[in-house]
């Protein structure tokens, strides 16, 4: 037997395999799979574990935003204040109503509650405890029950934000009273009306149904969904049959030369653009070349436009080409021009991906501040915009300006709002991934 066949024998490679040297070769390779193992491992659960922490940061900081606090109190709608109202058609009784003091309806019924505060001062800080929305509320009772003028009629008031966070726990009570903004003598009256049971905590209706305010406890998100909303609608409107046409062209038409493999690299770059600079673009065209309305969903949707663009072009050339050439030979076979197979078979087949993609896009324009930051949308909007020229903002941006805020009150409407952002983010994905498996062809 040669020394090839000795080496290459049963026995001699049973031994190799279990030399000491083989065995601390395979022992060094089982320790870096398991060291790598651990690494990722590692990874993955910091980025859960630091993910846990910022929903839970969020959670427990917004959930107290979609809770609200109100003071039950004894209105004396007193028709020395109000006016004469016997003889009055409905319009006029009305107009007399809302031009009313309603704020000293409730500060004579505070007074009333706490007859030995008498100074200035005191009276005051006595009405602070109530949000300065409260005299809408004694409005809006005085117009829906015309027999209350005369009478005392209990209502409960929006209490202001500095009591709502001392109800729900954020401000102590314990620290100096330079420290805090509520005032010892606050705590005192408000210990008299928790003690009356006249302190009422509810959903608030208020920050889903109304728009922007000054005033923490006033402030709502609807103005800004509403902007969303009619800034998403533009940027369908637009992106979505330019980027299908597009991709459609490119994918089954356009010739392959230099001039579309420029293109190609373009839309991909395009792509991996910041957002800001599409705000910059929006800034630089829309508002000072067209003189568009500033600060309008309008402008706002075209900006996103053309932020979004390169996502649905990319997403739907790949769902026009994910479609088998079979499809396209067997209608042109069938007397098809190459219009009416892409109208017909390639694009109907290649849908579910392409609305796939374009739900991604809207997703991430959804989210998107910095673009416009750039054209306005960051102004302080009361109202709540009735079409796509009027002046609006948008839900992120809405958020960037109550965590700009000082009030202390704006920090869980903060959260609160993003709650409700992530809520639309996550509802959109899930959208787009049951679109995905359901109606996803398998070649």
């Amino acid at each position: 037997m040669t020394e090839f066949e000795k080496s290459n024998a049963p026995d001699a490679m049973a031994s190799f395999w279990t030399s000491p040297k083989m065995l601390a070769r395979v022992k060094r390779r089982y320790r870096k799979e398991r060291l790598f193992k651990a690494i990722g491992l590692a990874g993955l659960f910091s980025g859960l574990l630091a993910l846990t922490i910022l929903f839970a940061s969020i959670l427990t900081t917004g959930l107290s935003g979609f809770q609200e606090t109100r003071l039950r109190i004894d209105i004396f709608m007193d028709p020395q204040i109000i006016g004469e109202t016997t003889n009055l058609t409905e319009e006029q009784y009305r107009q007399t109503v809302m031009a009313a003091d309603h704020r000293a309806l409730i500060r004579n019924s505070l007074r009333a509650m706490f007859p030995e505060v008498q100074k200035r001062r005191d009276i005051f800080a006595l009405q602070k405890l109530i949000s300065s929305g409260a005299r809408d509320e004694v409005m809006e009772s005085l117009l829906g029950d015309r027999d209350a003028i005369g009478r005392t009629v209990s209502l409960d008031l929006l209490a202001s934000s500095t009591v709502d966070m001392y109800i729900k726990g954020q401000i102590s009570r314990d620290v100096d009273q330079s420290e805090r903004k509520i005032s010892d003598d606050q705590l005192l009256w408000l210990d008299k009306i928790a003690a009356e049971d006249r302190i009422i905590r509810g959903f608030n209706w208020r920050f889903l149904s109304s728009g922007d305010s000054r005033e923490p406890e006033l402030a709502g998100i609807w103005g800004a969904a509403v902007g969303s909303f009619l800034t998403l609608l533009v940027t369908l409107l637009i992106a979505f049959p330019i980027g299908v046409a597009s991709a459609i062209y490119l994918e089954e038409f356009a010739p392959r030369n230099r001039w579309t493999d420029l293109v190609e690299i373009n839309i991909n770059n395009l792509a991996a653009v910041p957002s800001i600079i599409f705000g910059l673009l929006g800034l630089a065209v829309f508002l000072n070349v067209f003189n568009m309305p500033r600060s309008a969903p309008l402008v706002g949707g075209l900006t996103l436009a053309l932020m979004t663009l390169p996502t649905i072009i990319i997403a739907s050339r790949a769902a026009i080409r994910a479609v088998p050439p079979s499809i396209r030979d067997a209608a042109i076979g069938m007397g098809a021009s190459k219009v009416q197979t892409q109208l017909h078979h390639v694009l109907p087949l290649s849908m579910p991906g392409i609305l796939t993609g374009t739900i991604i896009g809207m997703a991430q324009a959804l989210g998107e501040t910095a673009p416009l930051l750039m054209i306005g949308m960051v102004a302080f909007i009361v109202d709540v915009p009735q079409g796509i020229v009027d002046a609006a903002t948008a839900l992120p941006v809405q958020i960037f300006l109550w965590a700009d805020s000082p009030e202390r009150g704006f920090m869980e409407k903060t959260s609160a709002a993003i709650i409700v952002l992530l809520f639309f983010l996550v509802l959109m994905n899930g959208l787009a991934i049951w679109m995905r498996q359901k109606f996803e062809k398998h070649w």
